[in-house]
């Protein structure tokens, strides 16, 4: 029998799986720590913090290529789940899936050999933090029963990306591995827990003809919406409460924050979060998460004055 023949993946095509829309799911908790390193008055090395950006670029761009791969196999994604051509390489081109995955083992492989940096510096901790993130990376979405199909999948995309980033980055950059950071970090875990929770809940008819059962799923439309709704407002209070008690001097750039998150907000937050809004609700939830992590950071490094040094 006549094998398949298949095209190559195209650096753009391999740009398009690392999903850079999704980045600012890692960027921004490495940014946070960045800042709060910074607030607390440590000289923070540019290079070291440039270095643990790239790393939680590249593990983020592997979840994304792993999810893909999975999902193409298993026959879960096509052309009619509202997705962007640029979002759906596998459904739109005629590309070697296996190809993806090892695209996909490739980023990780970089983020560990640049990961040697950063263990030489700071030792074995954020190889152990980095290590659970790797094995959660590809449970994520592969496995007999993926985490991305189960009612979890939410917080745990949240702790990962939104909670261990920060506090791998916070030891690094410091030296101290802190309990306190998961605290500073709660708004990031719940952000990114909303990526999360916009594209399931989108996806609510689609995860039960395939057999998921995401949060959404098991609470329905209406409950997910409304739980959904109560997190925006969750994170933006919680940030309000850390920059009042630990970094007051802070306070100035809240009110910045409310107005150039307004307009998006109000998008969000009426968005019926349904399949065919789906690709302006995960454009919307990105914004979000952009403009509240950017606002969050310079909040924090307002707090005090700080350093970068070679």
């Amino acid at each position: 029998m006549k094998s398949k023949s298949y095209g190559r993946i195209t650096p753009l095509m391999a740009l398009q799986l690392a999903a850079p829309h999704t980045w600012p799911a890692a960027i921004l908790p490495c940014l946070l720590a960045v800042a709060c390193a910074m607030a607390n008055c440590w000289a923070v090395s540019f290079s070291l913090s440039l270095t643990l950006l790239v790393i939680c670029v590249l593990m983020q761009a592997a979840v994304n290529t792993f999810n893909d791969y999975f999902d193409y196999v298993k026959g879960n994604d096509s052309a009619e789940d509202n997705v962007e051509v640029s979002d759906a390489v596998l459904v739109y081109n005629n590309v070697n899936p296996r190809h993806a995955l090892y695209l996909a083992i490739g980023f990780l492989a970089v983020a560990f050999l640049l990961g040697i940096y950063p263990i030489v510096v700071a030792g074995v901790i954020p190889l152990a933090i980095a290590a659970i993130a790797a094995v959660i990376v590809v449970l994520y979405s592969g496995g007999k029963t993926p985490i991305s199909y189960l009612p979890i999948g939410e917080a745990v995309s949240g702790i990962v990306m939104g909670g261990l980033i920060p506090l791998a980055c916070y030891q690094v950059l410091t030296g101290i591995l802190e309990p306190m950071m998961l605290l500073w970090a709660v708004p990031t875990i719940i952000n990114v827990g909303l990526i999360m929770m916009t594209n399931n809940t989108c996806d609510i008819e689609k995860d039960i003809q395939a057999g998921r059962k995401t949060l959404p799923v098991l609470l329905g439309r209406k409950r997910a919406v409304s739980l959904y709704h109560g997190l925006m407002v969750a994170s933006l209070a919680v940030i309000a409460v850390v920059v009042i008690v630990f970094f007051y001097k802070g306070i100035v750039v809240l009110p910045f924050m409310a107005l150039g998150l307004w307009g998006n907000f109000k998008a969000l937050w009426g968005n019926p979060l349904m399949n065919p809004s789906r690709i302006g609700a995960m454009a919307q939830v990105g914004a979000f998460n952009v403009i509240v992590g950017a606002f969050y950071a310079a909040a924090i490094l307002a707090s005090s004055w700080a350093s970068l040094v070679p």
